[in-house]
């Protein structure tokens, strides 16, 4: 992007009611996540639009990796590419199983994040949240939003593979030297989530034809997100929602939940739940893959909602390329030529995200229409 564009990156006239000005801070009290409330605050409160109920669970598809990963059963790869092809033509979400990732990992991987989401909220604040960031700690997005606040607590860290150890240094660095053991699990985690995920970009791109190593090749080098979720009981689960209807950003995410359940996703017109299941990672298609396959796949639109009695925790490992990193289809994947989105890199739709505009279903096609006309100014100058 020329300087003319980064120049207008900050005077998009794109923006959302909800989005607050990073300039006039405000906190929410937190009574009301972490003790017992009698009543919702209003800005917790969601359109009845959005907080209608689900359907009933959804019958995803349960992919058994073991044969793909293994390398040696042909059959079972082209099983698993055809399952996983017709989950993302349809809504795109799937569970895996056979994946490769040791459960006692999963255990204490969600045992440190019990520990860290009972911490004082002193000792959370030395992680707190900078503006226009999407690391750190953060409780209902109050920074960014001032309207229909997710009912949830979150905390987010980088991971890079050619950082050795950096996120056993990020958690002694932010909370001292007890938390090394948590940055180990942490650590070994994201190591074994970008391992699952490269292998399961391989999977996509035989599922849509193309050379295994095509996507792989694509992401091998980029800097991805873990994010630790707390959704708190609420005593009005009717009227709020631990994260509002939306598509990932980011190009694939990689959730274990735990056995409370909440995640749903958008099917047919309606809401369906997602049944935890023992030993299985969902795995769901975010805008950039989305915007990779030319549209082919959907990015899948989901919400979580929250339990009236029930913590609900969950991890959340996000797929990014390199910031600089152009996204754009294959070209097996442009039918005569006909492009849906424009050429864009993961940086400019981080920064969409961040500072302009509020992540939801029409997150791509938005900054598409933004893209588009920053492009258009740039070339009237």
């Amino acid at each position: 992007m020329d300087s003319t564009a980064a120049s207008l990156l900050a005077f998009s006239p794109v923006k959302r009611n909800d989005l607050k000005d990073y300039d006039e801070p405000t906190k929410v009290s937190e009574y009301f996540l972490f003790n017992k409330q009698s009543h919702v605050p209003d800005s917790f409160k969601w359109p009845a639009q959005d907080a209608i109920l689900s359907h009933g669970d959804l019958e995803e598809p349960l992919v058994d990796l073991k044969g793909f990963l293994l390398g040696d059963d042909r059959e079972e790869t082209r099983r698993a590419a055809d399952t996983v092809r017709a989950a993302c033509l349809s809504h795109g979400l799937f569970q895996v199983i056979n994946h490769g990732v040791d459960p006692s990992l999963i255990h204490d991987a969600h045992d440190r994040m019990d520990a860290f989401f009972k911490m004082t909220l002193s000792n959370k604040l030395r992680a707190q949240k900078e503006p226009n960031s999407l690391l750190g700690h953060s409780v209902a997005h109050n920074a960014r939003f001032s309207s229909k606040l997710p009912w949830k607590e979150t905390f987010s860290f980088g991971y890079h593979e050619s950082s050795p150890d950096s996120v056993v240094g990020y958690f002694k660095s932010t909370f001292g030297l007890d938390f090394e053991p948590a940055g180990k699990v942490y650590q070994k985690y994201c190591e074994e989530m970008k391992r699952l995920a490269l292998s399961i970009v391989e999977l996509l791109a035989i599922s849509l034809g193309l050379d295994r190593s095509y996507y792989r090749e694509f992401f091998e080098d980029g800097c991805s997100i873990m994010r630790c979720n707390s959704y708190p009981p609420c005593q009005e689960p009717s009227l709020v929602l631990g994260t509002g209807p939306h598509c990932d950003p980011t190009a694939l995410t990689i959730l274990h939940q735990d056995q409370v359940g909440g995640l749903e996703v958008f099917v047919n017109d309606k809401w369906y739940k997602v049944r935890p299941r023992t030993h299985a990672l969902v795995i769901n298609i975010g805008d950039t893959f989305a915007a990779l396959t030319n549209g082919v796949y959907k990015s899948c639109l989901h919400r979580a909602v929250v339990s009236r009695r029930s913590e609900r925790r969950s991890l959340a490992f996000f797929l990014c390329p390199r910031e600089d990193k152009v996204v754009a289809p294959a070209p097996d994947l442009i039918p005569g030529g006909a492009r849906k989105y424009p050429d864009f890199t993961w940086s400019d739709l981080l920064l969409f995200t961040q500072k302009h505009y509020r992540a939801d279903q029409s997150t791509l096609p938005k900054f598409t229409e933004w893209l588009l006309s920053l492009q258009d100014c740039t070339l009237d100058r």
